[in-house]
């Protein structure tokens, strides 16, 4: 058993001398000792490198188009040169809804000479408010830019706008001048900006431009849907950022008039909505209530004045249009009341979820 046991111990001691006098592995071009792989390990990416490939534009320029093949070439040649005139980098985002002629094509070409340049294509024409909420999602830009193709606007200027945007204003809008679209158009866009200017307190003079520079900053907190992007800067008006504009000529070429009465008649519709939404979104019984009672009591007094009219046998009231007036009045004025009623129903369970107001900033604990 001792001979079985001084065996085992000298196997032991063989075996750790063996160990110690192993040499340790040498780091490539260096006479250096490294003691164990982890710590020769070199990280592949340096947080340098991190900071490098994470690094944001500056601006995305959002653009919309539909059917203009024969446009975008001149109209990214242009914007090229306004981006290296305003100095800081950019990325474009061209957004395709759905062309049927070749623009998808000639994007496509020019994504491939273009690192800078993204692509989005929509499986539907669903409208430039679509495509740029779809631009936008897909930006990074602290400052956004966004300039539908169908106004033709020579997009050398948005360095202007940029610029101005730097003076410490929030919204941009570009002021197409000199304008070279129809006649007609012109003269229905001065009416439709005068009143805007008159009802919602904004003095702008091409307010349906669907040209802008905005901060990201603004655009986060301003809400919008559907088709209220071309009202954003009464929006934004509304919450107290400072709005200007800034003049952006505009190129001559074809420009589409087909739905332009009911692309007008829609706008109508929105500003409308726009108003109800900015002076009276926490209180709807203020805007109805105030036609309903005007209503109300305008059929209330012709009901009374006939009523009067017949106790007193002047003669019979039946089948006066005055009657049927003063009963439909009656009747529309107690309907709107009751629906701002419900109205403030609502607006009360969501209260704490509408916020009318926009903080600038906090000084202090």
């Amino acid at each position: 058993m001792e001979e079985k046991a001084s065996k085992t111990t000298a196997a032991t001691n063989n075996k750790t001398t063996a160990t110690a006098k192993k040499p340790r592995a040498k780091s490539a071009g260096s006479g250096k000792t490294t003691t164990s792989k982890k710590s020769s390990a070199t990280p592949k990416t340096t947080p340098r490198t991190r900071r490098k490939s994470s690094a944001k534009p500056a601006v995305s320029v959002i653009i919309p188009v539909y059917n203009m093949a024969d446009f975008i070439p001149t109209m990214y040649e242009r914007l090229v040169d306004g981006l290296k005139e305003y100095g800081k980098t950019g990325e474009i985002i061209l957004v395709d809804d759905a062309s049927e002629d070749s623009t998808w094509e000639v994007l496509q070409e020019i994504a491939k000479k273009d690192k800078s340049v993204k692509l989005i294509r929509m499986r539907n024409t669903f409208g430039e408010a679509s495509c740029f909420d779809a631009g936008l999602k897909n930006s990074e830009g602290e400052v956004v830019v966004y300039a539908a193709a169908r106004v033709r606007a020579d997009l050398f200027g948005i360095a202007g706008l940029l610029k101005k945007l730097d003076e410490g204003n929030d919204l941009v809008v570009g002021w197409r001048w000199p304008r070279k679209d129809s006649e007609l158009n012109q003269k229905v866009s001065r009416w439709f900006n005068a009143l805007v200017h008159r009802l919602g307190n904004l003095k702008l003079n091409d307010i349906n431009s669907s040209i802008f520079a905005a901060r990201r900053s603004m655009l986060d907190n301003v809400t919008f849907y559907g088709d209220l992007n071309i009202f954003l800067p009464l929006l934004a008006h509304g919450k107290g950022y400072k709005v200007v504009e800034e003049k952006i000529e505009q190129m001559p070429g074809e420009f589409r008039q087909s739905k332009y009465f009911g692309d007008y008649i829609n706008r109508l519709l929105d500003f409308i909505t726009v108003i109800f939404l900015t002076r009276y979104s926490k209180r709807p019984l203020h805007f109805l209530g105030f036609i309903g009672m005007i209503l109300t009591l305008s059929g209330g007094l012709m009901s009374a004045y006939l009523f009067v009219y017949r106790l007193f046998g002047f003669g019979a009231i039946a089948g006066r249009p005055l009657l049927l007036l003063g009963t439909l009045l009656l009747v529309i004025g107690l309907q709107m009341i009751s629906i701002g009623l419900i109205g403030e129903m609502i607006i009360y369970t969501h209260a704490r979820e509408i916020r009318e107001y926009n903080i600038e900033t906090v000084v202090g604990q």
